[in-house]
């Protein structure tokens, strides 16, 4: 699924940090080494439709790496 986040991610949290992630080995092999997180927030998306609306987005993230896999676990609206 195509999205865009539009403006701030709100509410952040950390759901898993290294071994607690299910694919961590995948990830790790795919973008390097690192204290990697998978974290949730809040936020607003456009849909590839071009619809605007309320989410909350997952991914993937390490300091020095960046935010990798996201994807929308639900929608709030």
């Amino acid at each position: 699924m195509y999205f865009e986040i539009i403006g701030k991610i709100e509410d952040i949290e950390t759901i898993a940090v290294g071994g607690r992630i299910r694919d961590i080995m995948r990830i790790r092999n795919q973008y390097g080494d690192g204290k990697w997180r998978k974290v949730k927030g809040i936020g607003t998306v456009r849909l590839h439709s071009g619809k605007i609306r309320k989410a909350e987005p997952n991914w993937s993230e390490a300091h020095g790496i960046g935010r990798k896999k996201m994807k929308i676990k639900r929608f709030l609206d």
